[in-house]
């Protein structure tokens, strides 16, 4: 750790419970946790260090999309929280650029203050720009991918620009999601979204923020845990095998919306990963369909 500890971080801490940075509410500790807040510039410095010093670093932002596992990350696990906007009207129709720690609901509500659509579907999302692009995060029949015009990505030779075309964006897939290396930190992201009145964008705010209450469970979830397959819908899929409300532990598949998994506070993730094994047996049995995870597994398994 000499290179990270010649920083001098005020922020570097050593075997950290990551239960609280996550929205499950689950996981063991980090041996090394950083919360990155001040510059773009010091969270690159952070990770190269990390990096040179051949550490395997992991990038969370809100904490939705991931179950960190009871046994932890060997290695250093940094809480993105850098956070900027810029808006401005630049060449070719470039009118917002976020850096990758900003969450996606004050994304959303600042570009609806200054009559910026194209990210209202993002208001009920929880997580930050960085995560959103990687996973090609989407909801109420739009994406990332349709608004997304380069992507500054560091990788261990330096920052890379990355155009729409070049992350090669599918349904909650990107080039950056297939890499098995994770050596690489999105930095800074530039979009391309259209003006409109702010009532009209309100007003579909509004609207799927009533969806989103209606339809989602509250309390400790990460979201969508599976995939749709081509066709249907996951949460159709677990509710037609008769598994809403089926428990592990602490944990409960919603009797809201079958496609979200529930902590009710005295959970493991080792509860959350078993639930989510007995899910996909269930359903490959009784349906005939193999669900594909939507959320990412970190640590030791």
């Amino acid at each position: 750790m000499s290179r990270l500890a010649e920083l001098k971080l005020d922020n570097l801490q050593q075997d950290v419970p990551l239960a609280k940075y996550t929205a499950a509410r689950l996981g063991g500790k980090a041996d090394w946790l950083y919360i990155a807040k001040n510059s773009i510039e010091e969270l690159a410095q952070v990770v190269k260090s990390a990096w040179a010093d051949d550490i395997p670093v992991r990038i969370l932002g809100g904490g939705a999309n991931v179950l960190v596992s009871d046994k932890g990350f060997r290695g250093l696990i940094v809480i993105n929280r850098v956070t900027s906007i810029d808006f401005g009207d630049w060449h070719d129709g470039r009118t917002v650029s976020a850096s990758s720690g900003t969450g996606l609901l004050r994304l959303a509500r600042e570009c609806a203050e200054r009559g910026i659509a194209g990210m209202e579907w993002a208001v009920g999302v929880p997580g930050t720009v960085g995560g959103a692009v990687v996973n090609n995060a989407g909801a109420h029949g739009s994406d990332m991918a349709a608004s997304v015009a380069e992507v500054v990505v560091l990788e261990t030779f330096g920052p890379k620009l990355y155009t729409n075309t070049d992350m090669q964006y599918d349904y909650r897939h990107s080039m950056l999601k297939a890499r098995d290396n994770r050596r690489f930190v999105v930095l800074q992201v530039n979009f391309i979204l259209p003006y409109d009145e702010f009532e009209a964008i309100k007003s579909r705010m509004d609207e799927f923020n009533a969806y989103r209450k209606e339809t989602q469970p509250p309390g400790a979830t990460l979201g969508s845990i599976f995939k749709n397959p081509d066709g249907d819908y996951a949460g159709r899929l677990i509710e037609a095998s008769g598994l809403k409300g089926y428990r592990v532990g602490g944990v409960e598949v919603s009797g809201k919306h079958a496609n979200f998994i529930v902590n009710h506070g005295d959970a493991t993730a080792s509860d959350y990963y078993a639930l989510i094994q007995h899910v996909q047996e269930t359903v490959l049995e009784k349906q005939g369909i193999e669900l594909e995870l939507e959320i990412e597994l970190v640590g030791e398994w």
